[in-house]
Protein backbone atom coordinates (compact mmCIF):
# COMPACT_ATOMS: atom_id res chain seq x y z
CA UNK A 1 0.00 0.00 0.00
CA UNK A 2 1.28 3.46 -0.85
CA UNK A 3 0.13 6.72 0.73
CA UNK A 4 -0.20 9.47 -1.84
CA UNK A 5 -0.23 12.65 0.18
CA UNK A 6 -1.84 14.99 -2.34
CA UNK A 7 0.93 16.25 -4.53
CA UNK A 8 -0.24 19.75 -5.44
CA UNK A 9 -2.93 21.87 -3.81
CA UNK A 10 -4.32 25.22 -4.83
CA UNK A 11 -6.29 27.02 -2.11
CA UNK A 12 -8.55 29.96 -2.87
CA UNK A 13 -10.20 31.82 0.02
CA UNK A 14 -12.58 34.31 -1.53
CA UNK A 15 -14.51 36.60 0.76
CA UNK A 16 -17.41 38.38 -0.80
CA UNK A 17 -18.60 41.81 0.33
CA UNK A 18 -21.03 40.19 2.68
CA UNK A 19 -20.85 42.72 5.45
CA UNK A 20 -22.23 45.25 3.03
CA UNK A 21 -24.93 42.98 1.72
CA UNK A 22 -25.87 43.45 -1.88
CA UNK A 23 -28.27 41.11 -3.60
CA UNK A 24 -25.34 39.32 -5.20
CA UNK A 25 -24.16 38.17 -1.80
CA UNK A 26 -27.26 36.05 -1.40
CA UNK A 27 -26.80 34.04 -4.59
CA UNK A 28 -24.90 31.23 -2.88
CA UNK A 29 -23.99 28.62 -5.45
CA UNK A 30 -23.31 24.97 -4.67
CA UNK A 31 -21.14 24.41 -7.72
CA UNK A 32 -17.98 26.18 -8.78
CA UNK A 33 -19.37 26.83 -12.26
CA UNK A 34 -22.42 28.72 -11.02
CA UNK A 35 -20.24 30.59 -8.55
CA UNK A 36 -17.89 31.64 -11.31
CA UNK A 37 -20.79 32.91 -13.38
CA UNK A 38 -21.90 35.17 -10.55
CA UNK A 39 -18.52 36.72 -9.79
CA UNK A 40 -18.17 38.67 -13.07
CA UNK A 41 -21.56 40.27 -12.39
CA UNK A 42 -20.38 41.34 -8.96
CA UNK A 43 -17.05 42.66 -10.20
CA UNK A 44 -18.73 44.44 -13.09
CA UNK A 45 -21.06 46.20 -10.67
CA UNK A 46 -18.00 47.71 -8.99
CA UNK A 47 -17.00 49.65 -12.11
CA UNK A 48 -19.74 52.23 -11.50
CA UNK A 49 -18.69 53.02 -7.92
CA UNK A 50 -18.85 56.79 -7.26
CA UNK A 51 -15.91 58.83 -5.99
CA UNK A 52 -16.88 58.10 -2.39
CA UNK A 53 -18.96 54.91 -2.21
CA UNK A 54 -19.99 55.65 1.38
CA UNK A 55 -22.14 58.67 0.39
CA UNK A 56 -24.75 59.21 -2.29
CA UNK A 57 -24.77 62.03 -4.82
CA UNK A 58 -26.51 64.30 -2.32
CA UNK A 59 -23.85 63.70 0.33
CA UNK A 60 -26.07 61.53 2.50
CA UNK A 61 -24.37 58.55 4.16
CA UNK A 62 -25.00 55.06 2.85
CA UNK A 63 -23.37 51.74 3.52
CA UNK A 64 -19.97 51.39 1.90
CA UNK A 65 -19.74 48.92 -0.98
CA UNK A 66 -16.48 46.99 -0.73
CA UNK A 67 -14.19 45.99 -3.53
CA UNK A 68 -13.52 42.37 -4.45
CA UNK A 69 -9.86 41.94 -3.49
CA UNK A 70 -7.31 39.21 -2.86
CA UNK A 71 -6.29 39.74 0.78
CA UNK A 72 -3.83 36.85 0.75
CA UNK A 73 -1.78 38.01 -2.21
CA UNK A 74 1.85 38.37 -1.17
CA UNK A 75 1.23 37.46 2.46
CA UNK A 76 3.46 35.00 4.29
CA UNK A 77 2.09 31.51 4.86
CA UNK A 78 3.15 29.20 7.68
CA UNK A 79 3.44 25.50 6.83
CA UNK A 80 4.34 22.54 9.02
CA UNK A 81 6.32 20.80 6.30
CA UNK A 82 8.26 21.83 3.21
CA UNK A 83 10.38 19.75 0.87
CA UNK A 84 13.85 20.49 -0.44
CA UNK A 85 15.92 21.26 2.64
CA UNK A 86 18.01 18.45 1.24
CA UNK A 87 17.47 17.47 -2.42
CA UNK A 88 14.88 14.70 -2.55
CA UNK A 89 12.99 12.82 -5.24
CA UNK A 90 9.22 13.22 -5.07
CA UNK A 91 6.53 11.34 -6.93
CA UNK A 92 2.93 12.25 -7.61
CA UNK A 93 -0.07 10.82 -9.41
CA UNK A 94 -1.52 11.92 -12.74
CA UNK A 95 -3.76 10.35 -15.40
CA UNK A 96 -2.63 9.08 -18.76
CA UNK A 97 -4.56 9.03 -22.04
CA UNK A 98 -6.39 5.89 -20.93
CA UNK A 99 -7.52 7.62 -17.69
CA UNK A 100 -5.22 5.38 -15.70
CA UNK A 101 -3.42 6.81 -12.71
CA UNK A 102 0.31 6.87 -13.28
CA UNK A 103 3.20 8.02 -11.19
CA UNK A 104 5.46 10.94 -12.15
CA UNK A 105 8.58 11.88 -10.22
CA UNK A 106 10.66 15.05 -9.95
CA UNK A 107 13.35 16.60 -7.79
CA UNK A 108 12.68 19.05 -4.94
CA UNK A 109 15.63 21.26 -4.04
CA UNK A 110 15.31 24.60 -2.24
CA UNK A 111 18.72 25.69 -3.50
CA UNK A 112 17.59 25.52 -7.12
CA UNK A 113 14.65 27.77 -8.01
CA UNK A 114 13.74 25.48 -10.91
CA UNK A 115 13.01 22.65 -8.50
CA UNK A 116 12.00 24.51 -5.32
CA UNK A 117 8.45 24.48 -3.93
CA UNK A 118 8.42 27.04 -1.06
CA UNK A 119 5.37 28.13 0.93
CA UNK A 120 5.58 31.56 -0.72
CA UNK A 121 4.14 29.93 -3.85
CA UNK A 122 0.83 29.71 -1.99
CA UNK A 123 0.26 33.48 -2.18
CA UNK A 124 2.05 34.50 -5.36
CA UNK A 125 0.28 35.37 -8.60
CA UNK A 126 -2.16 32.65 -9.64
CA UNK A 127 -1.37 31.90 -13.29
CA UNK A 128 -3.18 28.80 -14.60
CA UNK A 129 -0.65 28.54 -17.44
CA UNK A 130 2.29 28.51 -15.03
CA UNK A 131 1.25 26.85 -11.79
CA UNK A 132 3.59 27.24 -8.86
CA UNK A 133 3.15 24.69 -6.11
CA UNK A 134 4.25 24.29 -2.55
CA UNK A 135 5.28 20.75 -1.68
CA UNK A 136 5.67 19.11 1.70
CA UNK A 137 8.17 16.49 2.73
CA UNK A 138 7.23 12.88 1.86
CA UNK A 139 5.48 10.88 4.56
CA UNK A 140 4.87 7.19 5.03
CA UNK A 141 2.38 7.37 7.91
CA UNK A 142 -1.17 7.93 6.69
CA UNK A 143 -2.15 9.56 10.00
CA UNK A 144 0.50 12.28 9.90
CA UNK A 145 -0.82 15.84 9.73
CA UNK A 146 0.17 18.72 7.46
CA UNK A 147 -0.88 22.26 8.38
CA UNK A 148 -1.15 25.48 6.36
CA UNK A 149 -1.78 28.74 8.26
CA UNK A 150 -2.64 32.07 6.64
CA UNK A 151 -2.49 35.29 8.69
CA UNK A 152 -4.95 37.76 7.18
CA UNK A 153 -3.68 40.66 9.28
CA UNK A 154 -7.10 41.98 10.35
CA UNK A 155 -10.72 40.92 10.67
CA UNK A 156 -12.50 39.78 7.52
CA UNK A 157 -15.89 38.29 6.78
CA UNK A 158 -15.28 35.14 4.76
CA UNK A 159 -17.84 34.11 2.19
CA UNK A 160 -16.25 31.04 0.66
CA UNK A 161 -12.99 29.09 0.71
CA UNK A 162 -11.97 27.23 -2.41
CA UNK A 163 -9.22 24.59 -2.33
CA UNK A 164 -7.80 23.62 -5.73
CA UNK A 165 -5.55 20.55 -5.77
CA UNK A 166 -2.97 19.95 -8.45
CA UNK A 167 -2.82 16.35 -7.31
CA UNK A 168 -5.28 14.13 -5.44
CA UNK A 169 -7.07 15.50 -2.40
CA UNK A 170 -6.47 14.18 1.12
CA UNK A 171 -9.17 11.92 2.48
CA UNK A 172 -9.76 14.12 5.52
CA UNK A 173 -9.08 17.76 6.25
CA UNK A 174 -10.32 20.46 8.62
CA UNK A 175 -10.62 24.20 8.12
CA UNK A 176 -10.13 26.29 11.27
CA UNK A 177 -10.52 30.00 11.91
CA UNK A 178 -9.29 32.42 14.54
CA UNK A 179 -11.01 35.67 15.49
CA UNK A 180 -8.24 36.93 17.79
CA UNK A 181 -5.13 36.77 15.61
CA UNK A 182 -4.27 33.17 16.40
CA UNK A 183 -4.79 33.21 20.17
CA UNK A 184 -7.67 30.74 19.94
CA UNK A 185 -8.96 28.56 17.10
CA UNK A 186 -12.44 27.36 16.21
CA UNK A 187 -13.42 24.67 13.69
CA UNK A 188 -14.96 26.08 10.52
CA UNK A 189 -15.60 23.01 8.33
CA UNK A 190 -14.63 19.33 8.11
CA UNK A 191 -14.22 17.08 5.07
CA UNK A 192 -13.79 13.32 5.28
CA UNK A 193 -15.03 10.07 3.78
CA UNK A 194 -15.49 8.92 7.39
CA UNK A 195 -16.82 12.00 9.20
CA UNK A 196 -17.95 10.25 12.35
CA UNK A 197 -14.81 8.16 12.72
CA UNK A 198 -12.31 10.95 12.08
CA UNK A 199 -14.08 14.05 13.44
CA UNK A 200 -17.00 12.68 15.43
CA UNK A 201 -19.49 14.46 13.15
CA UNK A 202 -22.46 13.26 11.15
CA UNK A 203 -21.90 13.35 7.41
CA UNK A 204 -23.84 16.21 5.78
CA UNK A 205 -26.01 16.94 8.81
CA UNK A 206 -29.07 19.11 8.25
CA UNK A 207 -28.51 22.81 8.93
CA UNK A 208 -31.09 24.57 11.11
CA UNK A 209 -31.16 27.83 13.02
CA UNK A 210 -30.07 25.85 16.05
CA UNK A 211 -26.76 24.75 14.50
CA UNK A 212 -26.13 27.28 11.73
CA UNK A 213 -23.12 28.64 13.63
CA UNK A 214 -21.52 25.19 14.06
CA UNK A 215 -18.98 23.43 11.82
CA UNK A 216 -20.34 20.63 9.68
CA UNK A 217 -18.67 17.65 8.05
CA UNK A 218 -19.08 16.62 4.43
CA UNK A 219 -17.72 13.85 2.22
CA UNK A 220 -14.98 15.56 0.23
CA UNK A 221 -15.38 13.12 -2.68
CA UNK A 222 -11.81 12.00 -2.16
CA UNK A 223 -11.37 9.93 -5.26
CA UNK A 224 -7.68 10.04 -6.28
CA UNK A 225 -8.29 12.43 -9.18
CA UNK A 226 -5.66 15.13 -9.82
CA UNK A 227 -6.82 18.73 -10.14
CA UNK A 228 -9.95 18.33 -8.01
CA UNK A 229 -11.44 21.17 -5.99
CA UNK A 230 -13.16 21.60 -2.62
CA UNK A 231 -15.31 24.71 -2.21
CA UNK A 232 -16.67 25.71 1.20
CA UNK A 233 -19.32 28.43 1.34
CA UNK A 234 -19.53 29.85 4.85
CA UNK A 235 -23.19 30.87 4.44
CA UNK A 236 -24.63 28.38 1.97
CA UNK A 237 -27.63 26.59 3.43
CA UNK A 238 -27.59 28.64 6.65
CA UNK A 239 -31.21 29.70 7.34
CA UNK A 240 -30.34 33.25 8.44
CA UNK A 241 -28.09 33.98 5.45
CA UNK A 242 -30.85 35.86 3.64
CA UNK A 243 -31.25 38.15 6.65
CA UNK A 244 -27.55 38.49 7.39
CA UNK A 245 -27.77 42.14 8.49
CA UNK A 246 -30.01 41.11 11.37
CA UNK A 247 -28.16 37.92 12.34
CA UNK A 248 -25.37 38.56 14.88
CA UNK A 249 -24.84 34.80 15.05
CA UNK A 250 -23.85 34.53 11.39
CA UNK A 251 -21.94 37.81 11.47
CA UNK A 252 -19.77 36.28 14.16
CA UNK A 253 -19.64 32.96 12.32
CA UNK A 254 -18.05 34.37 9.16
CA UNK A 255 -15.58 36.69 10.92
CA UNK A 256 -11.93 35.61 10.97
CA UNK A 257 -8.43 37.04 11.31
CA UNK A 258 -6.56 33.82 10.49
CA UNK A 259 -7.28 30.64 8.54
CA UNK A 260 -5.70 27.25 9.23
CA UNK A 261 -6.14 24.14 7.10
CA UNK A 262 -5.14 20.81 8.64
CA UNK A 263 -4.84 17.73 6.42
CA UNK A 264 -5.46 14.85 8.79
CA UNK A 265 -5.73 11.70 6.70
CA UNK A 266 -4.27 10.99 3.30
CA UNK A 267 -5.54 8.87 0.44
CA UNK A 268 -4.44 5.25 0.44
CA UNK A 269 -3.82 4.02 -3.06
CA UNK A 270 -3.69 0.30 -3.81
CA UNK A 271 -0.35 -0.73 -5.30
CA UNK A 272 -1.77 -2.88 -8.06
CA UNK A 273 -3.94 -5.45 -6.36
CA UNK A 274 -7.14 -6.81 -7.79
CA UNK A 275 -9.50 -4.09 -8.92
CA UNK A 276 -6.79 -1.47 -9.06
CA UNK A 277 -6.92 1.00 -11.94
CA UNK A 278 -3.31 2.19 -11.37
CA UNK A 279 -0.66 1.69 -13.99
CA UNK A 280 2.23 -0.46 -12.79
CA UNK A 281 4.55 2.54 -13.01
CA UNK A 282 3.12 3.99 -9.79
CA UNK A 283 4.60 1.28 -7.60
CA UNK A 284 7.67 1.64 -5.48
CA UNK A 285 7.69 5.13 -3.90
CA UNK A 286 5.95 7.15 -1.23
CA UNK A 287 4.64 10.59 -2.10
CA UNK A 288 4.75 14.02 -0.47
CA UNK A 289 1.92 16.42 0.12
CA UNK A 290 2.11 19.58 -1.96
CA UNK A 291 -0.12 22.52 -2.73
CA UNK A 292 -0.39 25.24 -5.29
CA UNK A 293 -1.62 28.73 -4.35
CA UNK A 294 -3.71 30.47 -1.71
CA UNK A 295 -6.00 33.21 -2.98
CA UNK A 296 -8.13 35.08 -0.47
CA UNK A 297 -10.58 37.52 -1.96
CA UNK A 298 -12.61 39.38 0.61
CA UNK A 299 -14.45 42.36 1.94
CA UNK A 300 -13.03 44.31 4.83
CA UNK A 301 -14.56 43.46 8.21
CA UNK A 302 -15.63 47.06 8.62
CA UNK A 303 -16.93 47.56 5.12
CA UNK A 304 -19.97 49.42 6.37
CA UNK A 305 -17.62 52.06 7.66
CA UNK A 306 -14.56 51.80 5.45
CA UNK A 307 -14.25 52.95 1.88
CA UNK A 308 -13.91 50.24 -0.70
CA UNK A 309 -10.61 49.62 -2.43
CA UNK A 310 -12.04 51.17 -5.60
CA UNK A 311 -12.39 54.48 -3.78
CA UNK A 312 -9.57 56.88 -3.00
CA UNK A 313 -9.01 55.28 0.42
CA UNK A 314 -9.71 51.83 1.81
CA UNK A 315 -7.16 50.38 4.18
CA UNK A 316 -3.64 51.36 5.15
CA UNK A 317 -0.88 50.26 7.48
CA UNK A 318 -0.49 52.09 10.76
CA UNK A 319 2.79 52.90 12.48
CA UNK A 320 3.08 49.32 13.71
CA UNK A 321 2.63 47.90 10.23
CA UNK A 322 -0.88 46.63 10.95
CA UNK A 323 -3.62 46.80 8.35
CA UNK A 324 -6.35 49.21 9.48
CA UNK A 325 -9.48 50.60 7.91
CA UNK A 326 -9.90 54.18 6.69
CA UNK A 327 -13.10 54.82 8.59
CA UNK A 328 -16.12 56.76 7.37
CA UNK A 329 -19.46 57.75 8.94
CA UNK A 330 -17.70 59.22 12.01
CA UNK A 331 -16.36 55.85 13.17
CA UNK A 332 -12.98 54.86 14.59
CA UNK A 333 -10.93 51.81 15.51
CA UNK A 334 -8.86 49.31 13.56
CA UNK A 335 -12.04 47.83 12.10
CA UNK A 336 -14.22 50.97 12.45
CA UNK A 337 -15.96 49.12 15.26
CA UNK A 338 -16.77 52.17 17.40
CA UNK A 339 -17.80 55.80 17.12
CA UNK A 340 -15.01 58.36 17.12
CA UNK A 341 -14.57 60.82 19.98
CA UNK A 342 -17.48 63.25 20.57
CA UNK A 343 -19.79 61.27 18.25
CA UNK A 344 -21.60 59.42 21.04
CA UNK A 345 -25.14 60.74 20.72
CA UNK A 346 -26.27 57.34 19.43
CA UNK A 347 -24.78 53.85 19.91
CA UNK A 348 -22.51 52.37 17.25
CA UNK A 349 -24.18 49.82 14.97
CA UNK A 350 -23.53 48.01 11.70
CA UNK A 351 -24.85 49.61 8.58
CA UNK A 352 -27.65 47.87 6.74
CA UNK A 353 -29.01 48.02 3.24
CA UNK A 354 -31.72 50.38 4.49
CA UNK A 355 -29.64 52.68 6.72
CA UNK A 356 -25.99 53.66 7.10
CA UNK A 357 -26.43 54.31 10.87
CA UNK A 358 -23.86 57.10 10.90
CA UNK A 359 -22.42 58.03 14.31
CA UNK A 360 -23.89 61.35 15.46
CA UNK A 361 -22.11 64.15 17.37
CA UNK A 362 -23.20 65.14 20.86
CA UNK A 363 -25.21 68.35 21.05
CA UNK A 364 -23.12 70.51 23.39
CA UNK A 365 -23.90 73.88 21.80
CA UNK A 366 -20.17 74.44 21.17
CA UNK A 367 -19.49 74.63 24.92
CA UNK A 368 -17.80 71.21 25.43
CA UNK A 369 -15.20 69.08 23.69
CA UNK A 370 -16.00 65.75 25.32
CA UNK A 371 -19.11 63.68 25.90
CA UNK A 372 -20.21 60.17 26.76
CA UNK A 373 -23.07 57.88 25.83
CA UNK A 374 -25.83 57.03 28.32
CA UNK A 375 -28.07 54.13 27.33
CA UNK A 376 -30.80 54.98 29.85
CA UNK A 377 -31.16 58.52 28.49
CA UNK A 378 -31.11 57.10 24.97
CA UNK A 379 -34.03 54.80 25.75
CA UNK A 380 -35.96 57.57 27.54
CA UNK A 381 -35.58 59.80 24.48
CA UNK A 382 -37.24 57.21 22.27
CA UNK A 383 -33.84 56.04 20.99
CA UNK A 384 -33.00 59.42 19.53
CA UNK A 385 -30.28 60.88 21.76
CA UNK A 386 -28.05 59.52 24.52
CA UNK A 387 -25.11 61.93 24.55
CA UNK A 388 -24.08 63.66 27.80
CA UNK A 389 -21.67 66.59 27.55
CA UNK A 390 -18.65 66.66 29.89
CA UNK A 391 -16.83 69.65 31.38
CA UNK A 392 -19.07 72.38 30.00
CA UNK A 393 -17.14 75.60 29.44
CA UNK A 394 -18.07 79.28 29.23
CA UNK A 395 -20.00 79.12 32.54
CA UNK A 396 -22.59 76.74 31.09
CA UNK A 397 -24.14 73.61 32.58
CA UNK A 398 -26.60 70.84 31.80
CA UNK A 399 -26.57 67.66 29.74
CA UNK A 400 -26.17 69.71 26.56
CA UNK A 401 -24.40 72.71 28.17
CA UNK A 402 -27.68 74.42 27.37
CA UNK A 403 -28.07 76.84 30.28
CA UNK A 404 -25.86 79.20 32.31
CA UNK A 405 -24.67 77.74 35.58
CA UNK A 406 -25.46 79.51 38.84
CA UNK A 407 -22.90 81.83 40.42
CA UNK A 408 -20.64 80.23 43.03
CA UNK A 409 -21.73 82.59 45.88
CA UNK A 410 -18.32 82.18 47.52
CA UNK A 411 -17.76 84.08 50.79
CA UNK A 412 -15.88 87.30 50.00
CA UNK A 413 -13.53 86.89 53.01
CA UNK A 414 -13.19 83.12 53.48
CA UNK A 415 -12.66 82.23 49.81
CA UNK A 416 -9.56 82.87 47.75
CA UNK A 417 -11.51 83.69 44.62
CA UNK A 418 -14.88 83.68 42.91
CA UNK A 419 -14.53 80.33 41.16
CA UNK A 420 -15.83 76.97 42.32
CA UNK A 421 -15.96 73.34 41.22
CA UNK A 422 -18.42 73.05 38.32
CA UNK A 423 -19.74 69.74 39.62
CA UNK A 424 -19.87 70.14 43.41
CA UNK A 425 -19.97 73.95 43.69
CA UNK A 426 -17.13 73.89 46.24
CA UNK A 427 -15.36 77.26 46.51
CA UNK A 428 -11.58 77.54 46.93
CA UNK A 429 -11.13 78.36 50.63
CA UNK A 430 -8.30 80.17 52.39
CA UNK A 431 -6.21 78.15 54.89
CA UNK A 432 -8.19 77.38 58.04
CA UNK A 433 -11.56 78.03 56.38
CA UNK A 434 -14.12 75.42 55.37
CA UNK A 435 -17.67 75.10 54.07
CA UNK A 436 -19.10 74.87 50.57
CA UNK A 437 -18.90 78.65 50.22
CA UNK A 438 -15.93 79.07 52.65
CA UNK A 439 -18.18 80.69 55.26
CA UNK A 440 -16.75 79.23 58.50
CA UNK A 441 -13.48 78.36 60.21
CA UNK A 442 -12.24 74.81 60.06
CA UNK A 443 -11.98 72.76 63.24
CA UNK A 444 -9.13 74.12 65.35
CA UNK A 445 -9.39 77.67 64.00
CA UNK A 446 -11.06 80.83 65.39
CA UNK A 447 -12.72 83.59 63.40
CA UNK A 448 -10.86 86.91 63.24
CA UNK A 449 -11.75 90.21 61.64
CA UNK A 450 -8.89 90.18 59.19
CA UNK A 451 -10.08 90.22 55.57
CA UNK A 452 -6.79 88.62 54.53
CA UNK A 453 -6.21 85.78 57.02
CA UNK A 454 -9.23 85.31 59.27
CA UNK A 455 -7.83 82.67 61.67
CA UNK A 456 -4.94 82.67 64.24
CA UNK A 457 -3.25 79.72 66.04
CA UNK A 458 -0.59 80.02 68.82
CA UNK A 459 1.07 78.08 71.67
CA UNK A 460 1.42 80.11 74.93
CA UNK A 461 2.02 79.89 78.71
CA UNK A 462 -0.35 81.73 81.11
CA UNK A 463 1.82 83.88 83.43
CA UNK A 464 -0.68 86.13 85.24
CA UNK A 465 -4.24 87.44 85.25
CA UNK A 466 -5.93 90.75 86.11
CA UNK A 467 -9.37 92.33 85.70
CA UNK A 468 -9.68 95.55 83.72
CA UNK A 469 -13.25 96.76 83.41
CA UNK A 470 -15.39 94.12 81.69
CA UNK A 471 -12.32 92.21 80.53
CA UNK A 472 -9.93 89.69 82.03
CA UNK A 473 -6.40 90.30 80.78
CA UNK A 474 -3.99 87.35 80.78
CA UNK A 475 -0.28 87.83 80.37
CA UNK A 476 1.09 85.25 77.93
CA UNK A 477 4.52 83.96 77.17
CA UNK A 478 4.34 83.13 73.46
CA UNK A 479 6.06 79.80 72.79
CA UNK A 480 5.22 79.47 69.10
CA UNK A 481 3.06 81.16 66.50
CA UNK A 482 1.57 78.66 64.06
CA UNK A 483 -0.84 81.05 62.33
CA UNK A 484 -0.98 84.82 62.11
CA UNK A 485 -2.05 87.51 59.67
CA UNK A 486 -0.25 90.26 57.84
CA UNK A 487 -2.28 92.80 59.84
CA UNK A 488 -1.57 91.35 63.26
CA UNK A 489 1.80 89.75 63.94
CA UNK A 490 2.81 88.56 67.42
CA UNK A 491 6.38 89.87 67.49
CA UNK A 492 7.03 90.14 71.27
CA UNK A 493 7.57 87.12 73.53
CA UNK A 494 5.15 88.61 76.06
CA UNK A 495 1.62 89.43 74.91
CA UNK A 496 -1.78 89.94 76.46
CA UNK A 497 -4.87 87.85 75.83
CA UNK A 498 -8.20 89.57 76.44
CA UNK A 499 -11.25 87.52 77.52
CA UNK A 500 -14.72 89.00 78.17
CA UNK A 501 -15.46 88.73 81.92
CA UNK A 502 -18.86 87.16 81.27
CA UNK A 503 -17.29 84.42 79.16
CA UNK A 504 -14.52 83.79 81.70
CA UNK A 505 -17.06 83.33 84.51
CA UNK A 506 -18.69 80.62 82.37
CA UNK A 507 -15.24 79.08 81.90
CA UNK A 508 -15.45 79.80 78.18
CA UNK A 509 -12.54 79.54 77.77
CA UNK A 510 -11.12 77.86 80.85
CA UNK A 511 -7.61 79.23 81.55
CA UNK A 512 -5.28 78.58 84.50
CA UNK A 513 -2.06 80.32 85.50
CA UNK A 514 1.17 78.35 84.89
CA UNK A 515 -0.51 76.19 82.27
CA UNK A 516 0.39 75.97 78.59
CA UNK A 517 -2.34 76.05 75.95
CA UNK A 518 -2.89 75.83 72.24
CA UNK A 519 -4.98 78.92 71.61
CA UNK A 520 -7.00 79.47 68.44
CA UNK A 521 -8.25 83.01 68.75
CA UNK A 522 -8.86 86.23 66.94
CA UNK A 523 -8.01 89.88 67.37
CA UNK A 524 -9.71 93.26 67.26
CA UNK A 525 -8.52 96.75 66.54
CA UNK A 526 -7.90 98.72 69.74
CA UNK A 527 -6.97 102.04 68.13
CA UNK A 528 -5.46 103.34 64.91
CA UNK A 529 -2.19 101.50 65.37
CA UNK A 530 -2.84 98.77 67.95
CA UNK A 531 -4.61 95.42 67.91
CA UNK A 532 -5.29 93.08 70.78
CA UNK A 533 -5.56 89.31 70.94
CA UNK A 534 -9.05 88.08 71.83
CA UNK A 535 -10.46 84.76 73.11
CA UNK A 536 -14.15 84.25 73.89
CA UNK A 537 -16.76 81.52 74.23
CA UNK A 538 -16.39 80.72 70.51
CA UNK A 539 -12.62 80.30 70.70
CA UNK A 540 -10.82 76.98 71.02
CA UNK A 541 -8.34 76.67 73.91
CA UNK A 542 -6.74 73.23 74.48
CA UNK A 543 -4.20 72.05 77.05
CA UNK A 544 -0.89 71.77 75.25
CA UNK A 545 0.82 68.42 74.67
CA UNK A 546 4.49 68.40 73.68
CA UNK A 547 3.99 65.76 71.00
CA UNK A 548 1.86 68.20 69.05
CA UNK A 549 4.77 70.49 68.20
CA UNK A 550 6.49 68.23 65.67
CA UNK A 551 3.19 67.19 64.17
CA UNK A 552 2.07 70.78 63.66
CA UNK A 553 5.46 71.69 62.16
CA UNK A 554 5.12 68.85 59.68
CA UNK A 555 1.66 70.09 58.73
CA UNK A 556 3.09 73.57 58.23
CA UNK A 557 5.74 72.27 55.84
CA UNK A 558 3.18 70.28 53.89
CA UNK A 559 0.93 73.32 53.75
CA UNK A 560 3.75 75.43 52.28
CA UNK A 561 4.24 72.78 49.59
CA UNK A 562 0.52 72.72 48.82
CA UNK A 563 0.13 69.12 49.96
CA UNK A 564 -2.40 69.66 52.74
CA UNK A 565 -5.97 68.61 52.10
CA UNK A 566 -8.69 70.07 54.28
CA UNK A 567 -10.60 67.08 55.63
CA UNK A 568 -13.57 69.23 56.55
CA UNK A 569 -14.22 70.71 53.12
Amino acid sequence: MIFFLNKFLQISLIVWACKLRSSLCYHYQSSSSSLSSTLPQFISSQNSVPTDPCYDDSGNPKRCIPDFVNAAFGKAVEVSSECGYTPTRHCFVSTNDQDHLVRNCELCDQNDHRYSHPASYLTDLNNPHNLTCWMSEPFIDQQQNVTVTLRLGKKYELTYISLQFCDTKPDSMAIWKSMDYGETWHPFQYYSSQCRKVYGRQNRAAITKANEQEPLCADSNSEPIPGSRVAFSTLEGRPSAYDFDNSPVLQDWVTATDIKIVFNRFVVIDDGGEGSNFDDTILGSSSPTSYDEVNVTNSIDSVFYAVSDLAVMATHQDGDGQLVCDCKHNTAGRDCEKCKAFYFDQPWARATAQEAIECQPCNCNHHARKCRFNMELYKLSGRKSGGVCLNCRHNTAGRHCHYCREACDCHPVGSSGRTCNITSGQCQCKPGVTGLTCNRCAKGYQQSRSPIQPCITIQANIISRETIGDWIRFTLQIRHVFKHTSHFRLRKPIEHLWVPESDFECKCPKLKIKHTYLILGTYQKENLHNYRLIANRNSIVIDWEDEWHDRIKRFQKRQLKGKCKNEYD
